[in-house]
């Protein structure tokens, strides 16, 4: 007889979501955004999940705990990831940072890593479940610009999920952002690469030099772009870096 595989159900229990804010009082500014970040195209919510196993050296601490408060740790150097997104005039985009916080919600499912078998990689199966919609806080101005659900397994490994605000950072600039984040819950006291803002140094000036050009160019949209997961194992990302290591080129797996 063939094989029936039958869908992963599992039941995730979460407290209420809760407002991380900085564990220092930070400056109450207000920080334009440069120019590439107002189109309309980069304003959207970008998700993401990390996955850890069980560590033998994390037994007698809760991961959901130690991130939280790293989390308030990094937020005094991250400062404007605590803070609001507001539009001024022709809809320029500026972070008010109000210090009010980030989204947090701590969680527990009642699944283990391997009982996910293959699909540990894109696209997640039950993504709204380890990562929940806070109802309201999906817009892109006057909400808390990061989300993140840490979910607990029954292996003691856990789940990282995390949504952020695309006109804030890119894929770059959360990498930094969660290298500070391990950082710091590993013990230490700041980041080892700290956060620069200096984006006024992007922006256009009002009053242009020179001769004007025009650029012509086609705005896509959502429906024409075609969405696709890629899954690259470590042994695959060694292959494709090992080119540049050769050449003494000093590269990373990130």
């Amino acid at each position: 007889m063939a094989e029936i595989n039958t869908p992963l159900t599992f039941t995730v229990r979460r407290r209420a979501p809760e407002l991380v804010v900085p564990a220092k009082p930070t400056p109450r500014e207000l920080k334009p955004l440069y120019n590439i970040d107002d189109q309309e195209r980069l304003r959207l919510q970008i998700p993401g999940i990390f996955i850890y196993r069980r560590d033998p050296k994390m037994r007698d601490k809760n991961p959901v705990s130690v991130i939280r408060e790293a989390l308030a740790k990094l937020l005094v150097f991250y400062y404007p990831f605590a803070g609001r997104l507001k539009e001024g005039a022709e809809r320029k985009l500026m972070v008010d940072c109000s210090g009010q916080g980030v989204l947090f919600i701590e969680a527990e499912a009642d699944v283990t890593l391997d009982q996910f078998g293959d699909a540990l990689q894109p696209p997640f199966p039950c993504m709204e479940e380890l990562l929940y919609e806070v109802p309201g806080s999906s817009s892109i101005l006057h909400t808390p610009l990061l989300l993140i659900q840490v979910t607990r397994l029954l292996c003691e490994g856990f789940i990282f999920a995390i949504r952020f605000n695309h006109t804030m950072c890119d894929g770059v600039g959360l990498k930094q952002f969660l290298s500070g984040l391990g950082e710091i819950a590993r013990g230490a006291t700041s980041p080892s690469t700290l956060p620069v803002w200096q984006r006024e140094l992007l922006c256009s000036s009002d009053r242009p030099r020179g001769e004007k050009y025009q650029v012509t160019h086609t705005n896509g949209t959502p429906d024409d772009m075609v969405h696709k997961s890629l899954f690259f194992t470590m042994e695959m990302l060694w292959r494709l870096l090992l080119p540049f290591q050769q050449q003494g080129i000093y590269v990373t797996n990130h």
